[in-house]
């Protein structure tokens, strides 16, 4: 497991935070899972903090709306109060925002790594194994450098997106385009997206890995097997994995996405157990 490849297993968990708020967006403004009872706020009916805040965010979403190619500004702005999270915050400094998401959901739902998107950040310290019984384990105490990850997952505000992604499907939608997918309905990508994150499988069992040349693979079949997307996502650990697949299964209903629609938690236990 190289350094390359904690670039993108970090790299997805934005992606799952700017998910959040495309599908707050989808639902709360665009009214395609709308919900008995719920009413669909929009920017006049909201009562923002003061008149010059409205002011503010009708000019960001405006600015979202006419121009893809300087939209980071606005995208910024609006996004801010999203997390308290100063990590988050961080983050959000990189450029072209809209299009490194776009691709970052293309990338996942077609279960490809979105490592050419997440340019931002690298974990920190190194990759950790174990050798019991001569074996080599994936070291659980591995998990806990994605801990801060998911921390800034959890703490987005899904209620607080809604007022904040009202502009936003015109960009994603040109940002799709772009992609080669001139008919493409980013929606349904982005559903394809969460779907792939929660097919993948929670595994509390130790992982017994095998050294390649220039990083570890899995022996398990079954996990080696998984998408790109969806190893990273395994390595996070077992609670990292199901704080993020619980989250986006709500999202999903949210939406007006059905069960039957989801699959179902997903478990595993390696194939070759090791020997402890």
């Amino acid at each position: 497991m190289d350094e390359n490849k904690k670039i993108i297993r970090t790299g997805i968990i934005i992606v799952f935070i700017l998910i959040v708020a495309v599908a707050a967006y989808y639902f709360f403004i665009a009214g395609k899972g709308k919900a008995k009872g719920i009413p669909e706020p929009t920017l006049q009916t909201q009562k923002p903090a003061s008149e010059e805040v409205a002011a503010k965010e009708t000019k960001d979403l405006a600015a979202l709306s006419m121009n893809l190619e300087k939209s980071d500004e606005a995208v910024r702005n609006l996004v801010a109060d999203l997390s308290s999270n100063p990590t988050f915050a961080q983050w959000l400094k990189t450029k072209e925002l809209v299009r490194k998401f776009t691709a970052a959901v293309d990338n996942i739902a077609n279960g490809q790594s979105p490592r050419p998107q997440m340019d931002f950040f690298a974990l920190s310290g190194e990759f950790k194994t174990v050798v019991k019984n001569g074996q080599t384990l994936l070291d659980p105490a591995d998990y806990d450098r994605y801990n801060g990850v998911a921390d800034v997952f959890d703490s987005v505000s899904t209620s607080n997106c809604a007022r904040f992604y009202g502009g936003f499907k015109p960009l994603f939608q040109q940002a799709y385009r772009e992609l080669g997918y001139p008919k493409g309905d980013f929606h349904q990508t982005l559903l394809r997206a969460i779907v792939e994150i929660l097919k993948t499988p929670v595994v509390d069992a130790p992982i017994v890995l095998e050294k390649k040349i220039a990083s570890y693979a899995m022996t398990d079949p079954n996990l080696e097997d998984l998408s790109p997307a969806q190893k990273h996502l395994l390595r996070m650990g077992p609670e990292n994995l199901q704080l993020i697949q619980a989250k986006l299964r709500e999202i999903a209903l949210a939406l007006g996405f059905t069960e039957s629609q989801l699959p179902k938690q997903a478990a595993a236990t390696p194939g070759k157990k090791p020997k402890l």
